[in-house]
């Protein structure tokens, strides 16, 4: 049975935006990993628009780029959206019962499977779906924007914490 995790770099505020900070050399290649290992990803429309960056090559991509882009390539993608009508390579469309169809990757599949949006985590935190939550910190505050936790704040134990790179914080929590 899969478990859906829910993942994203965030300022020390809570807040998430990719073009405000970017992760050092070390946190890079933990994400290179760990898109390699997933089973697969679950995005929101906006979030997929924005990963569509990686589904061509670019000339100033250096090596560490470029097998990002090949691991995130190579996994599945499940694209939720009611305005999409198709998706890119290797993604399939989800404008069905939400609902069921992460149950039906729950069952089918084995590893993790990410969440990428808050929004959809929002979404899926409210159906009881997400099994980990994993908040990696950076020492930016950015004091408005997306938050992390876009809907309810759910009940959580922390797990685990871990210093990765030389400036960030991983906390891995679970549904209390």
């Amino acid at each position: 049975m899969a478990k859906i995790v829910f993942g994203m770099n965030q300022s020390l505020d809570g807040y998430v935006d990719h073009e405000k900070f970017a992760p050092d050399p070390v946190l890079f290649r933990h994400w290179i990993e760990h898109v390699r290992d997933l089973a697969g990803s679950v995005y929101g429309r906006r979030m997929y628009e924005t990963m569509r960056y990686w589904d061509e090559d670019r000339p100033e991509w250096t090596p560490e780029h470029r097998e990002f882009a090949t691991a995130w390539r190579r996994q599945p993608k499940w694209v939720v959206s009611r305005s999409l009508t198709s998706v890119g390579p290797n993604a399939t469309l989800v404008a069905g019962d939400l609902e069921t169809v992460i149950h039906d990757l729950k069952a089918r599949l084995a590893g993790e499977i990410a969440v990428s949006g808050p929004d959809l985590a929002g979404s899926l935190t409210d159906l009881g779906l997400i099994d980990e939550y994993r908040l990696y910190f950076h020492p930016v505050v950015l004091g408005r924007g997306t938050p992390f936790f876009a809907g309810p704040r759910p009940p959580l134990r922390l797990v685990a914490s871990d210093l990765i790179g030389k400036d960030t914080i991983r906390l891995t929590y679970v549904p209390a």
